[in-house]
C-alpha cells in the first residue's frame, strides 16, 4: 500500500538528557484520523514503518508484550519490502531473545519491536532512532527510552512519540516538557514489605543463629525498614519460627528454633536447601511454555493418535490466556501464527498456521500507571487554554469542543458529568489520577452508588477517567438531593468500605497468594519438581481460608493487605486525590455524552463485540457517539 506522508510536529528541539548532544524529540501527527480511543497505534503502522525505513536501526518501544505481539503483526502484514524487523519480549524464549541481539549487534535488522526488556543497560551504537508507541506513562521511562538512540556523545538522540489515542496526546506532551525541565518521577523509596522481611529472617538463620535483638537494630537501620515496630519484628520472627497461632501445630510450619543462650536457629538443615530453591521475590504468575510441533493429522484406521511432545521452544504464555484456548484457535506469539494443538501439564503446542483475525495473547502486570508527575502537567495542560495551539488540531478542536458543550476542569478539580446514553444513566469522573486507583475508586463508587438506590451495573477505568453507569437516573438523584457528590467522594470510603470489597473479591487471595510465596509459607520448587500455578493456587486459598476463620490479625494478612494497597490498589494516590478534591468537585449533568466522555464510553462497547463485525460495529457505534457530541453547533 501507498504510504502516506506524515507531518510532524516539532515538541522539542533541545531537551537535555544527561550530557552529550541534546535529544531531538517529535511526536506524529498523522494526515489519518487520530483514535478517539486505542491502545495499538494500528491508525499509524504505515507512518511507522516509513520512519523505520529512513533508519539505520530502530528501536520499537511499547509497554505491554500484548503490544508487541501486535504491532510486530501489523509492521510484517504491510512490510512489502521485506525490511528485517525482529520482535523481542520477555515471554520469549531465551535462546530467540539472544538471536535477536546478536542480529542487532551484527547490524543485520532494521528495527526491533521491543518492550522494557531492550530500555536498560544496553548500548546498541547504530540504532539512530528510537520510537515510542503509546504514552511513556512516566518522564524517567522516556528519557531512558530515548537514550537508547546514538549513544555517543556527538550524536543526538532521535526520537518519535506515536500516541495511540486523543488523550495520549496530552500525556505525551506532558512527558516531553517533564524531559525538558530534567523532572523525574520514579518513586526513589518505599516501605519495606513484611513478607520480604520474614525471606530476610529466614536466610539469615540459614546462615547460621543469631539474636533476635541483634538483627532487629540492623534491620530498622535500613531505610525502608526504618519505622518497623519492635512488635512487627517479633511477629515476623513467630511467623518464621511457628507459622503463627493458627498454624503452629503443623510441624512443616516449624522452622526456627530457639539455642540454649537465646539465639534462633534452623529447625532442620534440610531447610537451607528448601530456602535455596525458592530465594527470590519477583513471584511470576503461572505460565506456560511454548512448544512448535507438527500439525496433528487424523489417525490411520486402526492406529492410536500419536502423543503431542517434543517441539522447539518458542517462549512462555500465561496459564490463564492458555486457559481460555480451544484446540484449533489460531493466535500471535513470536511474530508467528500459530494454532493450539493441544495442552499438556505445563506445555502448550502449538503449529504453524494462517489466519485473518489471530488472537492477541494477553499477559499480567503489563500495564504501565500514569505517573503522579506526568498527572499533574496533564491537569494543567488541560485547563490552560494557551497550551492548546501547541497540540495536534484534532485534539485542539476536541478540547474547545468539550468547552463548550460542557466544561474543562481547572487542575485542581475534578469534573463528573451525568448524562443519559441509552437505556442507561452514565457518571463519568476525570482524577487522571492512573489506572490502579481509578479501577479502586470505580469498585468503590459501584458500592456507594448501590446503597444510594441508583442501580449501578458497571464501571470502566482507563488513566485520566472513569465511568459508571446503572439504571438510576443519576442527573435527577444528584437535582434531588438524594446524591451528595461531596459524600459519595469522600475519605471515608477507604474505610469500612474498602474492607468489605476487599473481603468479597479475589484480589486479595492473589495478594496473599504472592506474599506466601515470598515469606515462605507456600514453597514453589521441591528438588527435582515445581508446582503449577494450580496447586500454588490451591494451596495458598486453603492456608487463606484458615487464617481468615482463624487468625484474622495473622501477620501475613497486614502483609498481603499492606502490598495490595501500594501496588494493586493505590490506596496513598486515591487517598491523596480525594483529599485533594475536597470542596473542588465540579457537577454537569448533560442530556447526551461529552466529547472527554467519547473515548471511555467506546472502550467500554469494546468489551462486548467480537468477531469479524468487531470493527465495523465499533467504528459505527463510535461515529454515533461523535455526532451526539458534537451536535448543536454551527461551527462544528
Amino acid at each position: 500500500p501507498q504510504i502516506a506522508p506524515a507531518e510532524v510536529t516539532q515538541l522539542a528541539d533541545l531537551v537535555a538528557i544527561g550530557g552529550g548532544a541534546a535529544p531531538q524529540i517529535t511526536i506524529l501527527e498523522t494526515e489519518g484520523e487520530l483514535p478517539w480511543a486505542s491502545h495499538t497505534a494500528r491508525y499509524a503502522v504505515a507512518e511507522i514503518l516509513a520512519a523505520i525505513a529512513k533508519a539505520r536501526l530502530a528501536l520499537v518501544f511499547v509497554n505491554t508484550r500484548m503490544q508487541a505481539e501486535l504491532m510486530f503483526h501489523e509492521l510484517w502484514r504491510i512490510n512489502e519490502e521485506s525490511l528485517p524487523i525482529a520482535l523481542h519480549h520477555g515471554s520469549l524464549d531465551v535462546a530467540q531473545r539472544r538471536k535477536v541481539e546478536a542480529a542487532m549487534a551484527a547490524g543485520k535488522l532494521r528495527a526491533v519491536v521491543a518492550t522494557s526488556t531492550l530500555d536498560l543497560g544496553i548500548d546498541w551504537g547504530d540504532v539512530d532512532l528510537v520510537l515510542q508507541i503509546g504514552a511513556p506513562k512516566g518522564a524517567s521511562r522516556l528519557i531512558q527510552r530515548i537514550g537508547r538512540a546514538n549513544h555517543r556523545l556527538d550524536e543526538p538522540s532521535r526520537a518519535l512519540l506515536v500516541p495511540s489515542n486523543r488523550f495520549e496526546v496530552l500525556e505525551c506532551r506532558a512527558a516531553l516538557e517533564a524531559a525538558a525541565a530534567g523532572a523525574q518521577d520514579a518513586a526513589v523509596t518505599r516501605d519495606g514489605g513484611l513478607d520480604v522481611l520474614a525471606q530476610h529472617v529466614m536466610g539469615m538463620a540459614c546462615a547460621g543463629p543469631f539474636r533476635a535483638d541483634d538483627l532487629y537494630a540492623e534491620v530498622t537501620s535500613a531505610h525502608p525498614y526504618g519505622a518497623l515496630t519492635r512488635d512487627q519484628f517479633d511477629r515476623i520472627v513467630d511467623f518464621v519460627s511457628t507459622g503463627g497461632y493458627a498454624l503452629r501445630s503443623y510441624e512443616r510450619f516449624a522452622k526456627l528454633r530457639t539455642t540454649d543462650d537465646g539465639r534462633l536457629r534452623l529447625s532442620h538443615p534440610r531447610l537451607a536447601q528448601q530456602y535455596r530453591l525458592n530465594i527470590g521475590t519477583i513471584v511470576e504468575s503461572p505460565m506456560l511454555k511454548v512448544r512448535l510441533v507438527g500439525r496433528k493429522g487424523a489417525p490411520r484406521p486402526g492406529r492410536a493418535q500419536k502423543p503431542l511432545m517434543g517441539g522447539r521452544a518458542l517462549g512462555e504464555i500465561d496459564e490463564w490466556f492458555a486457559g481460555e484456548l480451544k484446540p484449533g484457535d489460531a493466535f500471535v506469539f513470536g511474530g508467528e501464527i500459530v494454532r493450539l494443538e493441544g495442552i499438556r501439564e505445563t506445555e502448550v503446542y502449538v503449529s504453524r498456521a494462517t489466519a485473518r483475525d489471530p488472537i492477541v495473547p494477553s499477559y499480567p502486570g503489563g500495564r504501565f500507571p500514569l505517573s503522579t508527575h506526568l498527572a499533574q502537567r496533564v491537569r494543567a495542560m488541560l485547563a490552560d487554554r494557551r497550551a492548546w495551539p501547541r497540540l495536534p488540531k484534532a485534539v485542539a478542536h476536541w478540547l474547545e469542543l468539550q468547552r463548550r458543550r460542557s466544561v474543562i476542569p481547572g487542575a485542581d478539580e475534578v469534573l463528573v458529568e451525568t448524562f443519559p446514553q441509552g437505556a442507561r444513566h452514565h457518571l463519568v469522573a476525570y482524577p487522571f489520577e492512573g489506572r490502579l486507583a481509578h479501577q479502586t475508586l470505580g469498585m468503590l463508587l459501584t458500592r456507594r452508588l448501590e446503597r444510594a438506590g441508583a442501580r449501578p451495573l458497571g464501571f470502566l477505568a482507563n488513566d485520566y477517567a472513569l465511568s459508571v453507569w446503572g439504571l438510576g437516573d443519576l442527573s435527577g438523584l444528584i437535582a434531588g438531593g438524594k446524591l451528595d457528590l461531596a459524600r459519595l467522594l469522600d475519605e471515608d470510603m477507604l474505610g469500612d468500605d474498602l474492607e468489605a470489597w476487599l473481603a468479597e473479591t479475589s484480589l486479595m487471595r492473589r495478594t496473599f497468594r504472592h506474599c506466601a510465596i515470598i515469606a515462605g509459607l507456600i514453597e514453589r520448587r521441591h528438588p527435582g519438581k515445581e508446582k503449577s500455578g494450580r496447586q500454588l493456587t490451591v494451596s495458598s486459598d486453603l492456608i487463606y481460608d484458615v487464617l481468615r476463620r482463624h487468625e484474622p490479625g495473622h501477620i501475613l494478612l497486614e502483609a498481603a493487605y499492606a502490598d495490595a494497597a501500594t501496588g494493586l490498589l493505590d490506596i496513598a494516590r486515591l487517598s491523596d486525590f480525594l483529599r485533594r478534591i475536597k470542596g473542588r468537585i465540579r457537577h454537569i449533568a448533560l442530556d447526551h455524552a461529552s466529547p472527554l466522555a467519547v473515548p471511555l464510553l467506546i472502550e467500554m462497547g469494546r468489551e462486548t463485540v467480537h468477531g469479524e463485525a468487531r470493527e465495523s460495529m465499533l467504528r459505527e457505534a463510535a461515529d454515533t457517539l461523535i455526532r451526539q457530541a458534537l451536535a448543536h453547533g454551527p461551527d462544528d
